[in-house]
């Protein structure tokens, strides 16, 4: 597992750790924050090590502590990508998702729209937030996609047809919420599954997605070192199909 979400920048350690680590892929967006999340990835990890592939969103506004609205006009969706290169301080962004569909705009707008910043070099991937298997589908007739992110973890499978479909086409796809936002804290038998394996409750739901499909690739949160090599470690943990049938 080399994914990592939203990433705090605590300076040169955090860069040495995660490339020590195999650190591959680190995830985050324009809205975190907002802003703020991006500049914290420049800060930590430029000059990025080569072979790191940085991923970022657009296309959701916020507005207040909680509140976003999404926006999918040409014009805004480049406003942002544009922005999100300067504060991350890339000439081309690796993965560019579209954090939301905007179904006030067509979705061949959108699509478009990142279409032409992939041909300007300014994004090298494409990649959609909160899909459906259909709305995948119809997305995949306008361009390539590269991946998808919904929310897919131990309790929450409601994505499943998303990622048979994913697996059928070659597509990648990046859970949010992997550890169900502390929920699993609740579920015994993730709880007796990590205690048989010495492992915690967190580490046991990245490795269900690990074993559960090879185009799964977790992005959990990621707050510290310490919680850094928790979740790292997860890859390591070996389930057998016991585990997997009574975890299902």
């Amino acid at each position: 597992m080399a994914g990592l979400g939203q990433p705090a920048a605590d300076g040169p350690a955090d860069r040495s750790r995660s490339d020590d680590r195999g650190v591959t892929l680190v995830d985050t967006a324009d809205n975190y924050g907002p802003a703020i999340a991006e500049e914290l990835v420049a800060e930590a990890l430029h000059p990025y090590t080569e072979g790191l592939l940085i991923a970022t969103k657009g296309g959701v506004v916020r507005t207040g502590d909680r509140a976003w609205h999404v926006d999918g006009r040409p014009e805004r969706l480049r406003a942002m990508c544009e922005a999100s290169l300067r504060r991350l301080r890339l000439d081309t962004i690796g993965l560019y998702q579209l954090h939301r569909l905007d179904p006030a705009v067509p979705m061949a707008e959108q699509l478009g729209t990142l279409d032409e910043l992939r041909a300007e070099g300014k994004i090298r991937h494409i990649g959609l937030d909160t899909v459906t298997a259909e709305q995948l589908e119809e997305a995949l007739e306008l361009t390539d996609i590269a991946s998808v992110q919904n929310r897919f973890n131990l309790l929450d499978r409601d994505s499943q047809p998303l990622l048979k479909l994913c697996e059928a086409r070659g597509i990648a796809f990046l859970p949010w919420f992997p550890l169900g936002n502390g929920s699993l804290t609740a579920d015994p038998e993730c709880a007796r599954i990590a205690a048989a394996h010495g492992a915690t409750p967190g580490q046991i739901a990245l490795a269900w997605l690990l074993h559960r499909s090879p185009v799964l690739c977790p992005t959990p949160g990621t707050g510290s070192l310490a919680h850094l090599e928790e979740n790292l470690d997860a890859s390591a943990v070996r389930l057998t199909a016991e585990d997997m049938a009574a975890l299902g």
